[in-house]
């Protein structure tokens, strides 16, 4: 199966909680105090859902890997 889904961090907005790296640590790790992607295109996986709703600075972004339409977090 193909990737589908994007996900991004936004480092000027990303303070290092660790929120997403506890919510889905197979997708995410903090470098240098920072979260990042372990990879920018997965596969459709509720725990990033669950870490972009819970970014306190709504740091993460996770789009459709075609269209680029936005699934989280929601507005």
């Amino acid at each position: 199966m193909t990737p589908s889904w994007r996900v991004s961090v936004d480092p000027t907005r990303c303070i290092g909680s660790g929120i997403c790296t506890g919510a889905a640590p197979e997708h995410f790790v903090l470098v240098d105090g920072l979260s990042c992607p372990r990879k920018e295109l997965i596969e459709p996986a509720d725990p990033v859902i669950d870490a972009a709703e819970s970014c306190p600075m709504e740091a993460i972004r996770v789009s459709d890997a075609t269209s680029n339409r936005k699934i989280a977090p929601e507005l």
